[in-house]
């Protein structure tokens, strides 16, 4: 499994604009092959941070959503917003271990 965590943070007055293109690219990217989950979560604590959470089953699945449309269409839209600070970074893990499930 490949696990992609990171942050995105935009001008406060952005953050409209971002919920918006994060809603399409996160309803595109679910439908794919070999997404298990994908995730824009906007933190409670501080206006203007996202963070983004992302299972992939292999490496192939990783590949094709780097060429979909709808992160091509993404990515100008949030090059236009004010302040764009990121970091996205991947992590390889054999497989999973539940800490807490209710």
């Amino acid at each position: 499994m490949i696990v992609v965590q990171g942050w995105v943070r935009v001008h406060e007055g952005d953050v409209g604009k971002l919920r918006d293109a994060a809603h399409a690219l996160v309803a595109a990217t679910r439908k794919e092959p070999g997404n298990l989950a994908y995730a824009f979560a906007e933190d409670v604590n501080e206006p203007g941070l996202f963070h983004v959470v992302e299972r992939w089953a292999n490496e192939a699945a990783v590949a094709n959503h780097m060429l979909t449309s709808s992160l091509a269409e993404f990515m100008p839209k949030l090059a236009a917003m004010r302040d764009v600070r990121l970091r996205i970074a991947r992590y390889d893990a054999p497989g999973e271990t539940v800490l807490m499930e209710v």
